[in-house]
């Protein structure tokens, strides 16, 4: 028989409703004198700044001319069709973006030219690697790879030197022209030849993390979500509440997505299916493209995607996909069976427990937010003086 995730209890008007706490997730104590309208820093962030990654941390994409970053960010992050990605003119200087899309997607994106060489005795490479939280590094499957491993390994341990906290991703790219069997043998040889290069030179402690990627399908926006989760704290906190949810609610399984560039934030504990990503990826785009048409109002007022939106499309397996937005970039979709969604009240109970604790833990986030800003501040009022003596804060 199914539970719900807090029992309904008459109450006052003025009273809540009981949710799941995040004390149970160790998430630290109440919230509410959280300042819900301070947002996450813009701008540029100072390099020596020691709270800059837990504000707005930093993916670099490298990999040598041709091997299709500038395409990678341009699908995923600007919604350009694959085949526009043809005429793209090669990258020739360092392009940051940030991207801020949501509360919990929120980074920079640094999109390195291939021809430069940032190990040059006059380039600074330390201020590069500081700060960062993740580093792709994209080969081209379709090209000879020793030159782009040769690369691999230099970045990858000049980075580790720098900053040891450093994520190292490496996509394996353009494999749509591959077959099955060619994908295979290439991750296997690209992921061998690596990886002993590192035991070589005695740093077998490095993790590398390989992918399969391709602009033409989702490969490369479910391999875009596999790094971004890495680098988002409340991570086992959302897999909790996911996995209490889907349990107490009959639902087969459960993604939340950042609606703009249909990256998945946090899933629940079953395996990823790819298909079941697309099928995601899929609706999101059918609500946000009918809302776009249906959803404004008659002088074009208001927002498309908003807290009154939700979709229900029903398949032809008897499967129920079930889309309900949790905050205003972020949704969740669920598959359910068709029999488990006649209870359809009782999950929409559930998913309204589960969206006060997504909130609760937006809240959390930003007073740690504004505590470290404090922290901040307060670290550089204490500088010393030109003369050497510390300032004396009055």
């Amino acid at each position: 028989m199914s539970q719900v995730l807090g029992k309904p209890q008459p109450q006052d008007e003025d009273d809540e409703d009981e949710l799941v706490g995040l004390a149970d997730y160790g998430d630290g104590p109440d919230s509410s004198d959280a300042d819900p309208d301070s947002g996450t820093e813009e701008g540029v962030l100072d390099f020596s700044d020691p709270f800059s990654t837990e504000v707005k941390p930093r993916i670099l994409l490298m990999g040598l001319r041709r091997s299709g970053k500038s395409s990678i960010q341009k699908v995923v992050f600007h919604k350009m069709s694959p085949n526009e990605t043809l005429f793209l003119e090669s990258t020739n200087k360092i392009c940051r973006e940030d991207v801020s899309n949501s509360s919990f997607v929120n980074f920079q994106i640094w999109d390195f030219p291939g021809q430069i060489d940032f190990f040059d005795p006059t380039f600074d490479y330390e201020m590069i690697f500081r700060g960062t939280g993740a580093l792709i590094f994209v080969i081209d499957s379709q090209d000879d790879y020793m030159e782009a491993l040769a690369r691999l390994h230099l970045t990858v341990t000049r980075a580790y030197k720098v900053n040891t906290d450093i994520n190292f991703e490496v996509f394996i790219h353009k494999v749509d022209g591959l077959s099955d069997d060619h994908k295979i043998e290439t991750q296997r040889d690209i992921h061998q030849r690596a990886n002993d290069d590192l035991a070589d030179a005695g740093l077998e402690k490095i993790h590398l993390s390989f992918y399969l990627t391709s602009i033409y399908d989702h490969s490369i926006f479910e391999a875009f979500s596999k790094v971004v989760q890495k680098l988002i704290p409340q991570l086992p906190t959302l897999e909790n509440l996911l996995n209490i949810f889907i349990s107490n609610s009959g639902i087969e399984k459960a993604f939340l997505f950042d609606v703009v560039s249909k990256i998945y934030i946090a899933t629940d504990s079953t395996p990823v299916d790819m298909q079941t990503y697309e099928l995601c990826c899929d609706m999101i785009d059918v609500v946000i493209d009918i809302s776009c048409i249906y959803g404004l109002k008659e002088d074009g007022a208001g927002t498309p995607y908003d807290k009154e939106s939700t979709a229900i499309i029903k398949l032809n397996n008897t499967t129920v996909l079930y889309l309900k937005e949790v905050t205003k970039f972020l949704a969740l979709v669920c598959f359910v069976r068709e029999e488990s969604f006649e209870r359809k009240g009782l999950i929409d109970y559930n998913f309204h427990c589960f969206r006060k604790a997504i909130h609760e833990v937006f809240e959390v986030r930003m007073k740690v937010v504004k505590s470290r800003k404090v922290q901040n501040r307060l670290q550089k009022k204490k500088r010393a003086t030109p003369n050497g003596t510390p300032r004396v804060l009055l």
